[in-house]
């Protein structure tokens, strides 16, 4: 038992020690810039070490950003108000703000927009009622309402969020409501 847990805190700390030399060396290189030689190197650990925890960089900084969004998400599925479900997406936003900032000028931006992609789909299959739709409607307005409501977030942030946090909450509701009605009036014709 005790060799077991040994191995896992090994792993873990390789894990660490991997995270933490891909963002080091993300601070003065691009993404696709950076090789895992130069990322195993940074963090004293062998390659071996990295493919016995990761297939490729990309895994890296899935590992770091994930958590971080999931647990943003859960948190908002299950312990805001429906009310006030946009208005903390809003503020996660803003949370990882530096985080999606970096991953532009890095050159990662797709890793972000994938997890977020995933959570939204949670999100809305958690917080809609979709008996009065299609599964291919569903999947559709989910793909829709998730690449929109990212591109708004994202230029609203790389822009310097100059607008008010509340139209950008406003703005966001019209387009998922109008969005709604409209699938709704084609169901109903």
């Amino acid at each position: 038992m005790a060799a077991t847990e040994h191995s896992q805190k090994i792993k873990q700390d390789s894990q660490e020690y991997l995270i933490t030399a891909l963002l080091q060396l993300l601070k003065t290189k691009d993404f696709n810039d950076i090789t895992i030689t130069q990322v195993v190197k940074r963090a004293g650990v062998s390659r071996m070490a990295f493919y016995r925890n990761f297939e490729t960089l990309d895994d890296i900084l899935i590992a770091y950003i994930e958590p971080k969004i999931n647990i943003g998400f859960e948190n908002i599925i299950n312990r805001v108000p429906q009310d006030q479900k946009l208005t903390a997406l809003g503020n996660l936003f803003e949370e990882i703000s530096d985080t999606l900032k970096m991953a532009v000028n890095k050159h990662y931006e797709a890793i972000i927009q994938n997890v977020f992609d995933k959570n939204m789909t949670e999100f809305y299959d958690q917080t809609m009622d979709w008996s009065q739709f299609t599964a291919m409607q569903r999947k559709y307005w989910v793909k829709f309402m998730s690449a929109g409501v990212y591109a708004i977030w994202r230029e609203w942030l790389i822009s310097g969020q100059t607008e008010n946090i509340n139209d950008i909450h406003v703005l966001l509701a019209d387009f998922q409501i109008s969005t709604l009605t409209a699938l709704r009036n084609e169901t109903t014709n």
